[in-house]
């Protein structure tokens, strides 16, 4: 836009906008509004997060863009909260498989057993994802029947077809979803019966747990969700080529402004 008083270009790269007569730059209503970091790291750390199947670490950010550790995490966190879920998405339907994890780091063994065991140093995670469709994840403070009917209730629409497996706390679902409810039983060392299965649920958490162990190394429960929404846009988008995911993860930017004081809670 051209300054009014000198007639050149405003220095500030402002633009008015016709209607309203506002002055706006590109960086308005989204992630990275009155953000000092030049853009071209902006896009960078897009174009990173977008195409790396695993996740891409605040460190790497800093080593390839020559800033401060503090300012790529600033990138990072924002990036993140661009590619979490639209919380009006519609509702999971067709063949939903269900199904829980634990992650975290490894507990010692039970004393005088050397068994180990899903210790509560370890964050329940569950997962509904749709064949060939979407994934829902959430941070769940429990596995009890009342924490993950509650989350299937939400997140799978009624005429879905559920599948999970022997979990006593899924017991009772078959009479709420018109689709019918399958079981598989890992306890006895069935792992596919025909198209009853959990293994694309099973599928997702490998990657997520890879990308902890082989990327970040280690993820707080405090901060998993963030890590989770970069991971499950990768799974949304996946069929999508890296130009077209870096272009939606931009898109998804606007509208989502996260201020510094609140990004320890988002």
């Amino acid at each position: 836009m051209v300054d009014a008083k000198t007639g050149e270009r405003n220095s500030r790269y402002l633009w008015r906008c016709r209607d309203c007569k506002q002055q706006y730059t590109v960086r308005i209503g989204t992630v990275y509004e009155e953000s000092r970091i030049e853009l071209r790291h902006w896009c960078y750390t897009f174009w990173r997060a977008a195409t790396s199947k695993k996740g891409v670490s605040a460190l790497e950010i800093k080593r390839h863009c020559q800033i401060s550790y503090k300012s790529a995490l600033f990138l990072m966190t924002r990036i993140r909260f661009a590619m979490a879920p639209d919380v009006n998405s519609p509702q999971l339907a067709g063949s939903v498989e269900c199904d829980e994890t634990y992650i975290g780091a490894r507990r010692p063994p039970y004393p005088g057993t050397g068994k180990r065991g899903r210790g509560t140093s370890k964050t329940p995670v569950f997962v509904a994802v749709e064949r060939q469709g979407e994934i829902r994840r959430r941070i769940v403070p429990d596995v009890t029947a009342f924490t993950l009917k509650g989350a299937i209730r939400e997140e799978v629409d009624r005429s879905a077809r559920i599948v999970r497996d022997e979990l006593h706390s899924y017991h009772g679902l078959a009479a709420e979803f018109a689709g019918g409810h399958d079981t598989v039983c890992h306890g006895t060392k069935e792992f596919a019966r025909g198209d009853v299965h959990t293994n694309t649920a099973e599928s997702t958490y490998a990657l997520l747990k890879r990308s902890i162990v082989g990327i970040y190394h280690n993820v707080s429960r405090e901060y998993l969700h963030r890590y989770q929404w970069h991971a499950d846009f990768l799974w949304n988008n996946r069929k999508l080529n890296d130009g077209e995911r870096t272009v939606l993860a931009i898109k998804a930017a606007e509208g989502k402004r996260l201020m510094y004081r609140h990004s320890t809670a988002n």
